[in-house]
Protein backbone atom coordinates (compact mmCIF):
# COMPACT_ATOMS: atom_id res chain seq x y z
CA UNK A 1 0.00 0.00 0.00
CA UNK A 2 1.74 3.45 -1.11
CA UNK A 3 1.78 6.09 1.58
CA UNK A 4 0.60 9.53 1.28
CA UNK A 5 2.93 12.60 1.66
CA UNK A 6 2.12 14.10 4.89
CA UNK A 7 1.47 17.88 3.15
CA UNK A 8 2.89 19.34 6.75
CA UNK A 9 6.36 18.51 6.09
CA UNK A 10 6.65 19.15 2.24
CA UNK A 11 9.05 21.67 1.10
CA UNK A 12 7.68 24.40 -0.50
CA UNK A 13 9.86 26.38 -2.81
CA UNK A 14 9.80 29.85 -3.96
CA UNK A 15 11.78 31.65 -6.71
CA UNK A 16 12.85 35.39 -6.27
CA UNK A 17 14.60 38.09 -8.06
CA UNK A 18 17.79 37.29 -5.99
CA UNK A 19 17.23 33.51 -5.58
CA UNK A 20 15.25 31.08 -4.38
CA UNK A 21 14.23 29.83 -0.69
CA UNK A 22 12.91 26.46 0.45
CA UNK A 23 11.06 25.83 3.75
CA UNK A 24 12.57 22.77 5.35
CA UNK A 25 10.07 22.99 8.52
CA UNK A 26 7.78 24.95 10.36
CA UNK A 27 5.94 25.08 13.48
CA UNK A 28 4.23 27.46 15.76
CA UNK A 29 7.18 29.19 17.02
CA UNK A 30 10.34 28.75 14.29
CA UNK A 31 10.14 28.05 10.31
CA UNK A 32 13.73 26.98 8.96
CA UNK A 33 14.83 27.67 4.92
CA UNK A 34 17.20 26.98 2.69
CA UNK A 35 18.19 30.29 0.98
CA UNK A 36 20.29 29.90 -2.34
CA UNK A 37 21.60 33.63 -3.21
CA UNK A 38 22.79 33.94 -7.09
CA UNK A 39 25.78 35.74 -7.92
CA UNK A 40 25.60 39.70 -7.98
CA UNK A 41 22.08 39.52 -6.22
CA UNK A 42 21.21 41.21 -2.47
CA UNK A 43 17.75 40.60 -0.59
CA UNK A 44 16.07 44.00 0.43
CA UNK A 45 17.71 45.66 3.05
CA UNK A 46 14.68 45.30 5.70
CA UNK A 47 13.55 44.29 9.16
CA UNK A 48 11.02 42.09 11.27
CA UNK A 49 8.93 43.09 13.95
CA UNK A 50 7.44 39.64 14.51
CA UNK A 51 10.67 37.35 14.19
CA UNK A 52 14.53 37.11 14.86
CA UNK A 53 16.83 35.09 11.98
CA UNK A 54 19.85 33.19 12.75
CA UNK A 55 21.64 32.18 9.41
CA UNK A 56 24.50 29.62 9.21
CA UNK A 57 26.45 29.61 5.76
CA UNK A 58 26.91 26.36 4.16
CA UNK A 59 28.08 27.35 0.84
CA UNK A 60 30.19 30.43 -0.46
CA UNK A 61 30.69 33.91 1.40
CA UNK A 62 27.75 36.11 2.59
CA UNK A 63 28.12 39.85 2.55
CA UNK A 64 25.42 40.70 5.15
CA UNK A 65 24.33 44.12 6.46
CA UNK A 66 23.18 44.67 10.41
CA UNK A 67 22.09 47.93 11.24
CA UNK A 68 24.34 49.76 9.00
CA UNK A 69 27.26 47.73 10.03
CA UNK A 70 28.76 45.34 6.67
CA UNK A 71 30.19 41.84 7.84
CA UNK A 72 31.16 38.89 5.66
CA UNK A 73 29.98 35.61 6.86
CA UNK A 74 32.31 32.75 5.47
CA UNK A 75 31.11 28.92 4.73
CA UNK A 76 30.71 27.45 8.16
CA UNK A 77 29.89 30.73 10.14
CA UNK A 78 26.57 32.34 11.40
CA UNK A 79 25.30 35.20 12.63
CA UNK A 80 22.01 36.09 14.33
CA UNK A 81 19.63 39.13 13.53
CA UNK A 82 17.64 40.67 16.48
CA UNK A 83 13.89 41.09 15.78
CA UNK A 84 13.60 44.39 14.79
CA UNK A 85 17.80 44.76 13.52
CA UNK A 86 17.60 46.79 10.12
CA UNK A 87 19.56 43.43 7.82
CA UNK A 88 20.39 42.53 4.21
CA UNK A 89 22.11 39.43 2.99
CA UNK A 90 24.12 39.77 -0.17
CA UNK A 91 26.05 37.04 -2.60
CA UNK A 92 29.57 37.84 -1.00
CA UNK A 93 32.92 38.72 -2.99
CA UNK A 94 34.04 35.32 -4.28
CA UNK A 95 30.69 36.02 -6.59
CA UNK A 96 30.18 31.50 -6.22
CA UNK A 97 27.13 30.09 -5.60
CA UNK A 98 25.67 31.41 -1.53
CA UNK A 99 23.97 28.89 0.20
CA UNK A 100 22.28 29.44 3.96
CA UNK A 101 19.75 27.76 6.30
CA UNK A 102 18.06 30.18 7.78
CA UNK A 103 16.26 29.78 11.52
CA UNK A 104 13.36 32.08 12.05
CA UNK A 105 12.17 32.29 16.06
CA UNK A 106 9.13 34.51 17.14
CA UNK A 107 5.60 34.52 17.20
CA UNK A 108 4.60 35.33 13.84
CA UNK A 109 6.53 34.27 10.25
CA UNK A 110 4.22 35.78 7.78
CA UNK A 111 5.88 37.36 4.20
CA UNK A 112 3.83 40.54 5.31
CA UNK A 113 6.08 41.02 8.64
CA UNK A 114 9.03 42.42 6.14
CA UNK A 115 9.20 46.49 6.32
CA UNK A 116 11.33 46.85 3.89
CA UNK A 117 14.05 50.22 3.62
CA UNK A 118 15.20 49.23 0.15
CA UNK A 119 14.63 47.27 -2.35
CA UNK A 120 16.75 46.45 -5.44
CA UNK A 121 13.64 44.98 -7.00
CA UNK A 122 10.98 47.71 -6.25
CA UNK A 123 9.37 45.69 -4.02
Amino acid sequence: MEETPDPAVENVSERRPWGSFTILDEAENFKVKRLEVLPGKRLSYQRHRHRAEHWFVVQGTAKVTLNGREILVNTGQSIDIPVGGAHRIENGPDGGPLVIFEVQTGNYFGEDDIERIEDDFGR
